[in-house]
């Protein structure tokens, strides 16, 4: 799964930390979603798009193709 979570972090001038601080996780939970080797609960993909006022489909995008996903 895609996401455009870093571009929306870095559009505000946030670092991973202080994202993490603001819905309550770790630094390197941010990371490992930003490189995409984690995908967050429901519960926290809500708090980021509310954090980031955007809908969860404009955060986090399905691949289109298994192909897209390597």
């Amino acid at each position: 799964m895609r996401n455009s979570v870093r571009k929306l972090r870095s559009s505000r001038g946030l670092s991973q930390g202080q994202l993490g601080t603001a819905l309550g996780v770790s630094r390197q939970t941010i990371n490992a979603i930003e490189t995409e080797r984690y995908t967050p609960s429901l519960p926290l993909a809500l708090s980021m798009a509310k954090f980031f006022e955007v809908s969860v489909e404009e955060m986090f995008h399905v691949s289109e193709s298994p192909a897209d996903d390597q």
